[in-house]
């Protein structure tokens, strides 16, 4: 069993940053692969970012492409998304979550664990 837990979000201008942290509980972090989604108000969740197990292969959503960073500290069972340039389009409450099997997958529902989400909201 995985429980992970977001936190970073909050209100932010249009163009400014975030980090968002997942912090992951379970000695097989390092395992997984993990992903972050999105979901604005009246919308799908939608991909945006992932990572393999080991950092050594990321993917982005092209809406985020060049402005959002995925990371991960498997020493600190933590996933990061940095977020640069942020657009009132990016609002939405994000979430993380984990795979077995140690790949990334843009579809929700191949993934096995999830946060509870985080709140980002970004002011024009």
């Amino acid at each position: 069993q995985v429980q992970l837990v977001e936190s970073g979000g909050g209100l932010v201008q249009a163009g400014g940053s975030l980090r968002l942290s997942c912090a992951a509980s379970g000695r097989t972090f390092s395992s997984y692969g993990m992903g972050w989604f999105r979901q604005a108000p009246g919308k799908e969740r939608e991909f945006v970012a992932g990572i393999t197990w080991s950092g050594g292969s990321t993917y982005y959503a092209d809406s985020v492409k060049g402005r959002f960073t995925i990371s991960r500290d498997n020493a600190k069972n933590t996933v990061y998304l940095q977020m640069n340039r942020l657009k009132p389009e990016d609002t939405a409450v994000y979430y993380c979550a984990a795979r077995f099997g140690g790949n990334w997958s843009r579809r929700a529902r191949d993934y096995n664990y999830w946060g509870q989400g985080t709140q980002v909201t970004v002011s024009s």
